[in-house]
Parts: C-alpha cells; structure tokens; sequence
C-alpha cells in the first residue's frame, strides 16, 4: 500500500495510506510552557480509520497522542505539569521544552514514509540541556495493521551529569512514568492491557517485557483497535518496566527509568528506539502476540 507525506511547513507532517490518514506529526506545537512543548503525534488513526489517541485531556493536558515525554531530567520536567519531589507534586518553573531545529529528512518511497529532525532541549529559563537527533518511519505490515519506527539519539550539553528518573526514582510508588507515552481514546478505559503472560488491568504495571499492548474499543462503533509497543532489544534496561493504565484512562509506556535514575554525563549520549504497531480490531491475545513480531520485524 503506498504511503503519502504531507508537509505543512514549520509545523507538522501528515502521513496518509490511501484515502486514510494514519497520522499527524506535529514537530511545532503551539503549548504552553507549563505543558513542556515538544512534539507529538495526534491525531493518529488505523488503517480503518478508528482514532487511537487522545489530545489535551482536561485530566493531564499535557497528554497528547504519542511524544517523547521526560519527567526527570536532572532538575527539569519535560513531561509537563508540576514535579514530584519532596513526596507531593509541585509546580515549579522547570518545564522545560524541546523545541525543532531543522528538518533533516522527509521522504516517500511508496511503502515507507521516513521523518528525521533535530531537536534542541532548554531548560524553562533558555538553557541548552540536551541535543537531540529524532528519526519516525511508518509503514504498513498487514492488511489491517501499520507499524511506526521512533528513534531518538539524546546528546548532554547541559555541562554537568544529568539524571533521567521517574517519580517512583523519586519516591512516590508504581508511578514511574516517562519515555515514549500513548494516552488512548476515553472509550478505551476499561480496557485490556495485554503482555506477553497474558491480558489483564492496572496490576500489569510494573511488569518487565519486551512488549506491551492494548486492546481497546470504541464509542460509536463498537468496534475494537489495538495498540502494541515493542521495546528494541539494545534499550538501556532492556526489557524495560511497563507503566500501563486502564483503570483512570488507557495508557501505555515502556518506561527505561521507571525504578532507577540513569545518569548520562555531559557530552555523552542516550539512544532509544521503539516501534508501534497500530492494528484495525482485537486480535486476542495470540493475535496481539503476532502484531508484536511485527514490531519486531519492522525494528529489525
């Protein structure tokens, strides 16, 4: 199936499969500082053309879709929001941004549409903290599934050694939240977080795997949709820890420092690459199983 890019210049990329749009790549966002602006991808949608994200929802409006969400990074938040310290969540002024440079590939070959960029991160107050080298890829692997390729290269430039954690690295319990994060549909609570032992709820979170899905269901149709998110076997703490919720609202994260800090001296550089697999109904749980192969194979 061939794949379309649309670029709406100095704000975002639109890649389309046919007449379905799968998603929007807004690499420019208009937000607001204290919901630590960065790129996203909202809305994004199955081949089908059923929405699986959710953008600004009044609970966390710093959630949008699919983004590179940091909570703990030394002394900033690139999450969004107030920070957890001192064993309560404060608002501080450390909501940092990570702001594009300069688009360093857009390509179409038919099957594939490629998206690479350079990022620079600062601190709230304009400071240089991290250089970043993103990469998005998407492609589309059966007949009612797409898989998206993330890969970020993170350089410190902050001058001193950074700290990626999480608030459970800080010491509030299960919440080690930050990484690559999707907030699904409002229809999706209540869900099925699925993993490689088997489908269940918000007891999941925590877990160490190799991949995480969700199987949701939307308002309307009543039809379901899938989500499965496979973590590259080169990821530092590779098989990561899952935060995944159904409960409160449908989220999935592997989560590289959910329950220790990393330290990433100044100069040096973090890695990461993730693919998404973004499939039209519930497959069950061997079904889920086979989209994470897929994932896998689109890594690979």
């Amino acid at each position: 199936m061939t794949l379309q890019a649309t670029h709406t210049v100095g704000k975002s990329v639109t890649v389309a499969a046919g007449d379905a749009e799968l998603f929007t790549y807004v690499y420019r966002p208009d937000t607001p500082v204290l919901e630590s602006p960065k790129p996203y991808l909202h809305p994004i949608r199955t081949l089908g053309g059923a929405l699986v994200s959710l953008y600004r929802p009044h609970d966390h409006v710093w959630h949008k879709g699919i983004a590179w969400s940091l909570p703990h990074v030394g002394e900033h938040n690139f999450w969004g929001g107030p920070t957890f310290t001192d064993g309560r969540y404060r608002q501080l002024d450390n909501n940092g941004s990570a702001v594009h440079r300069e688009m360093t590939n857009l390509t179409a070959d038919g099957g594939r549409v490629a998206i690479g960029h350079a990022l620079d991160w600062t601190s709230q107050a304009g400071a240089p903290v991290i250089e970043e080298r993103r990469a998005l890829s998407a492609s589309v692997v059966d007949d009612g599934a797409w898989a998206l390729v993330f890969e970020t290269v993170m350089t410190n430039v902050s001058g001193a050694t950074l700290d990626f954690g999480s608030p459970t690295t800080k010491g509030r319990e299960n919440a080690g939240y930050g990484g690559l994060f999707w907030r699904g549909p409002r229809s999706f609570t209540g869900g099925l977080i699925q993993s490689p032992a088997g489908a269940g709820g918000d007891e999941l979170r925590g877990m160490r795997a190799e991949w995480f899905g969700f199987r949701g269901r939307h308002d309307e149709t009543g039809e379901h949709s899938t989500i499965v998110m496979v973590d590259d076997t080169a990821n530092p703490q590779h098989p990561p820890q899952w935060f995944a919720r159904t409960e409160m609202f449908a989220c999935l994260c592997p989560a590289p420092f959910f329950s220790e800090e990393v330290p990433l001296a100044d100069g040096q550089s973090l890695s990461f690459r993730y693919a998404v697999v973004i499939a039209d109904g519930d497959r069950g749980e061997d079904g889920t199983a086979k989209l994470a192969e897929l994932g896998r194979e689109a890594l690979r």
